[in-house]
């Protein structure tokens, strides 16, 4: 059980959950600004304002990935900051790029390799207001490729590029659900406006043309000079058949999948949607143009995944509602023989299952023809940890051992599998804001005390990691 000497580790983080400053040097304000003002949408009724307040301490943050040991750390950018409005006709602002060159400049000194996602969920309000942001076919995709023509310049001494992250949470989250921003839903006691069951696939679509453009820019006039690799990074979790005797049972299994990671990787390594897909959503699911395929076929240098929990899946009969995004079938933590799938957690979508990681990374390698893959995210949440003491808090058992656990599955999956696991990102280096979740969860393997100053102390888990990554990558 071993991973090569050169295996990449370290951390992640998205620029709205630990950023704050959100008014400073010239930043314009994004959907989740404005989502986070609307009466109950955030569970503590907080916002990304402050949060870990990272943009004013980078030098403490990264001192904290050194002193763990971490050779490489995925950040997000907030577009907001280098273009405030958003568009390619929009003023640029020096301050957003300068601080960001001087973060990648401050990480290479510390030995540690920056991983740059492009956009983390957080659009530029700006583009919402102007022409509808992520539904618009014609526009955003040619606002996300100059936005990432300019970073691409600015940062030339970054070599790892993700263009977005977890594409199927905008899609799911913001225009089936309405949990995340902008929060467009079919339920009007959620939201004024929006079509559950046609705008999520929309903006799916856009997002992937989006994807391919960024990367025929990067590829076409900074990839030879700059020697770096792009890639998009997916979002979701492995999966077994409810009752493993019933053929539907397994079909669903495999389905929930393809709804979920093959909606985007399909068309990043086939050209096209998966026939699961297809055949419910109908006409529903935009078509690619001849040359919306060209740009997004063959799209990715590595394939960054995030990953969290497995889940048990039961077919459902009949057809399926207009607003179904899952493949018709329902997801669970029990089996039919009375299994469960791991402990519960903070978040109850999410329960351990290492096993699960191992053979979600096999599924992936099998299906794409074992392409390169980062594991951009992963990590857990502990039940009720915000209401725990600070020395309980710290001595976090449940993440040490989940940690423990997935990163010595991964290693199987290298050493005794072959797949091409090249680099771990844990999720995440701070405590910061979960997203409707607030400041309730907490993901991080560093305690952030948002009651005195955001002062931030390593949990077990954070000193956790050098001595498990050094047991397992080979010496020599």
């Amino acid at each position: 059980m071993s991973l090569p000497k050169d295996f990449l580790w370290g951390f992640a983080t998205a620029a709205y959950q630990i950023e704050g400053a959100v008014d400073k040097d010239g930043r314009g304000s994004t959907i989740w600004d404005e989502f986070c003002k609307i009466p109950g949408k955030i569970a503590d009724g907080s916002s990304g304002a402050v949060a870990c307040d990272s943009y004013n301490r980078t030098a403490e943050d990264i001192a904290l990935l050194k002193s763990l040991g971490a050779n490489c750390y995925r950040f997000s950018l907030a577009w907001s900051r280098i273009i405030p409005l958003g568009g390619r006709n929009d003023p640029i602002n020096q301050a957003g790029i300068d601080f960001y060159r001087k973060f990648v400049d401050d990480l290479l000194e510390a030995g540690i390799t920056p991983f740059i996602t492009l956009l983390h969920w957080d659009v530029p309000d700006g583009l919402e207001k102007r022409y509808g942001g992520l539904l618009n076919r014609e526009e955003f995709p040619l606002d996300f490729e100059h936005y990432a023509r300019v970073v691409f310049k600015s940062i030339p001494k970054c070599k790892n590029w993700i263009t977005f992250n977890e594409p199927w949470c905008s899609a799911i989250l913001g225009y089936n659900v309405g949990g995340f921003a902008p929060g467009r839903t079919s339920d009007r006691d959620v939201s004024p406006e929006g079509d559950s069951a046609t705008e999520p696939w929309i903006v799916g679509h856009n997002l992937l043309v989006a994807h391919g453009r960024a990367v025929k820019v990067y590829r076409d006039e900074f990839k030879a000079a700059q020697g770096g690799q792009i890639g998009i990074t997916l979002n979701g979790d492995a999966t077994y058949p409810w009752d493993p005797e019933d053929p539907l049972d397994v079909e669903a299994a495999n389905r929930k999948i393809e709804f979920a990671i093959s909606w985007f990787a399909d068309p990043v390594y086939f050209g096209k949607y998966p026939d699961s897909m297809r055949k419910q959503l109908g006409d529903r699911l935009p078509e690619f143009t001849p040359e919306e395929r060209a740009l997004v076929e063959g799209s990715n240098d590595f394939y960054g995944m995030n990953t969290y929990t497995a889940n048990y899946v039961r077919h459902k009969k009949g057809t399926p509602p207009p607003e179904d995004y899952l493949g018709n079938l329902d997801t669970l933590f029990w089996s039919k023989a009375g299994e469960c799938i791991g402990p519960e957690t903070e978040s109850p979508w999410l329960r351990p299952n290492p096993q699960g990681f191992r053979d979600l990374i096999n599924w992936l390698s099998k299906r794409y023809n074992y392409p390169p893959i980062y594991v951009t995210e992963n990590g857990t949440s502990i039940k009720d940890e915000s209401s725990k003491s600070v020395a309980e808090i710290l001595k976090d058992d449940l993440r040490v051992e989940y940690f423990d656990t997935y990163v010595k599955a991964m290693a199987k999956a290298v050493s005794e599998d072959g797949c091409d696991v090249r680099g771990y990102m844990a999720w995440s280096l701070l405590d910061n804001f979960e997203w409707a979740e607030g400041y309730v969860t907490r993901f991080g393997v560093t305690y952030v005390d948002y009651e005195d100053n955001q002062k931030r102390y390593p949990k077990d888990s954070a000193k956790s990691l050098k001595p498990l990554f050094d047991s397992v990558i080979k010496k020599d």
